[in-house]
């Protein structure tokens, strides 16, 4: 019998907790952290890699996807569909300018109540989306890398260069964290020697630089498989693998516990996707157009956000 393909995640746990480097990071809570990673998951007839040694909040990590794709980057059009994983950043950026002591959940209701200070306090700077959907270049031209990408799949799936990404050098400094998952490549299987279409498949590998074993990699794994669910389906192909390649591969040290626990509960089955319908283009799908069957985790597992 194969083993489970969780374990690949619950193997890199175990290294970095015998062998990780101890480290300062950016937050200051420190990391144990090994460089360098890889794991592959099976996304045919419609495997979907949630993990299930404990709940992970797919929908939320879907709806950010979603989100990405849309190209905005306000936590505003996030908090409406009530997903609050950005809130920590503009949040102490307020806290610190104004000396505020207010609390999340009184920011996120200003945030939501009030599009001024929206605008002012609830945008995080060009982060992926911008990116993603609108690079601007030297000459001020707009790139829309999502749907170039889409039209090299459907016109010419063997090329080399269907990737985006989104480590926009010039401007950094102004995003409120740094790309974490930076380069996104796809790939193409199953076309015939002139190219034809025969059975194609398509799989993706994501780069990811800097990777939070404990909260962010769950969430990571699950998005990433949704998106090529729905562009293998915007393509006519089926899915076919997801490649996910870790950088600085990291648990913070204040998530140890959070990885005993896991380490102790055994892999029950991943859930399939189906997606209920398809969209005229990539920027169509909700959140009501995945379901998700057969989920059946361990309990969730509560730990503290790095910020």
């Amino acid at each position: 019998m194969a083993r489970h393909p969780e374990y690949q995640y619950l193997d890199l746990i175990e290294h970095v907790l015998a062998k990780g480097d101890r480290r300062v990071d950016r937050t200051g809570v420190g990391t144990l952290s090994t460089f360098g990673a890889m794991m592959r998951f099976d996304l045919s007839d419609g495997r979907f890699p949630v993990y299930t040694t404990k709940r992970v909040f797919w929908k939320t990590a879907v709806k950010e996807m979603l989100w990405f794709l849309t190209g905005q980057t306000n936590i505003q059009s996030l908090l409406r569909e009530n997903v609050r994983i950005w809130t920590d950043w503009p949040l102490d950026k307020y806290r610190r300018a104004t000396g505020s002591d207010v609390s999340q959940e009184e920011f996120e209701a200003k945030i939501l109540g009030d599009d001024d200070f929206a605008k002012a306090w609830g945008d995080l700077g060009p982060v992926y989306g911008k990116q993603w959907r609108r690079w601007v270049d030297a000459e001020g031209k707009e790139h829309d890398q999502i749907a170039s990408v889409i039209q090299t799949l459907r016109t010419n799936p063997a090329s080399r260069r269907m990737l985006f990404h989104a480590w926009n050098v010039g401007e950094l400094d102004q995003m409120a964290l740094s790309p974490c998952h930076m380069t996104y490549q796809f790939y193409v299987s199953g076309l015939g020697a002139e190219g034809s279409k025969s059975n194609p498949k398509l799989s993706l590998l994501v780069g990811q630089r800097s990777c939070d074993l404990g909260l962010g990699n769950p969430f990571n794994i699950a998005q990433e498989a949704a998106l090529v669910h729905m562009v293998a389906q915007q393509v006519d192909m089926e899915p076919g693998e997801l490649v996910w390649v870790g950088g600085d591969t990291h648990l913070y040290l204040n998530h140890m516990d959070l990885a005993r626990e896991l380490l102790s509960r055994e892999p029950r089955p991943f859930p399939k996707l189906r997606l209920l319908r398809k969209p005229t283009s990539i920027d169509g799908y909700t959140i009501d157009d995945f379901e998700v069957t057969g989920y059946d985790p361990h309990p969730p597992i509560e730990a503290p956000v790095a910020v």
